[in-house]
């Protein structure tokens, strides 16, 4: 099933909802790292008028999904008022009712040692048939059922991002980031690699005032013997961590390469590495030089 939900003003409208304990929040974290604007319990009467916002916002709110729960008072009726609305005014929304069985939501329950929203004085298992019944006549209008019983975290995530990501969205985003050590090692990368094992172009007084960016300085650093096999090694490898990356839902890679001064050698590498990992399928890369000029 494809998510493309309503689209009047070219806004999408997705509706989150289901059992308690069932994965709603994983789910709305996910859709707000694709880059949906989740707004989660927001009260029934608002839903209408927040969308009608979104829509107005000029594209500053393209995609738009609503998280709710029997926290909402008169939940079913509200929501079911509240999808027709919707419907009624052109958007069109996509429904995603999430739910297990009952002794996995009893087990994940109790692991948080929280009580059921609609258990009362009862038991847990009371509160979990209640919210069950109250839930049927959504589950039987919603355009994706999940059982999430058997599903991990990473896997829900994969299977809203099938539903409801866009190509762009679920793509791994890369930053390949050129540093000098004597600057200091960047706090925020995820894998570091020193070239420093090259020639430096520093000693070379042709190209001392150069910089990776400038051709010269490219041919010379990337000819070196060793460099190209770096390059194909590391690229490789690459692929093989961004792929374990996307399974995991890690969607944000920072790496960072360094020489002495952040000048040559690292720009340089920086600038082809990152010209290899834009030609893969799943990555968005972009290059920062952080320490080009600080000499």
């Amino acid at each position: 099933m494809s998510a493309q939900a309503g689209e009047k003003s070219g806004i999408e409208v997705a509706v989150v909802t289901g059992l308690s304990g069932a994965g709603r929040s994983t789910a709305a974290k996910c859709l707000e790292d694709l880059g949906w604007f989740v707004v989660d319990n927001l009260p029934p009467e608002l839903i209408a008028t927040m969308v009608e916002l979104g829509a107005q916002a000029r594209g500053a709110i393209t995609r738009v999904a609503v998280v709710m729960d029997v926290r909402s008072r008169a939940f079913t009726e509200d929501l079911a008022a509240v999808i027709k609305d919707l419907d009624a005014r052109g958007y069109k929304p996509k429904v995603l009712f999430l739910e297990a069985t009952d002794d996995v939501l009893i087990r994940r329950f109790e692991s948080v040692r929280r009580g059921h929203p609609l258990q009362a004085d009862g038991r847990l298992a009371d509160g979990i048939e209640a919210e069950r019944a109250l839930l049927t006549p959504l589950r039987e209008e919603a355009d994706l059922v999940l059982d999430t019983s058997a599903l991990s975290v990473h896997q829900l995530r994969a299977k809203i991002e099938d539903t409801f990501g866009s190509e762009s969205a679920t793509r791994t985003r890369v930053t390949v980031l050129s540093f000098g050590y004597k600057y200091g090692l960047p706090m925020d990368s995820d894998l570091v690699m020193d070239v420093r094992f090259l020639p430096n172009p520093f000693w070379i007084p042709e190209l001392r005032e150069q910089t990776g960016l400038d051709g010269d300085v490219r041919n010379y650093v990337l000819t070196q013997e060793g460099a190209e096999e770096f390059l194909d090694r590391y690229h490789e490898l690459l692929r093989l961590i961004g792929a374990g990356y996307r399974r995991e839902g890690k969607r944000y890679l920072t790496l960072a390469v360094g020489c002495t001064g952040g000048k040559h050698r690292s720009v340089a590498i920086s600038e082809e590495l990152a010209s290899r990992l834009a030609a893969e399928d799943g990555m968005a890369v972009k290059v920062v030089h952080r320490d080009l000029g600080r000499e």
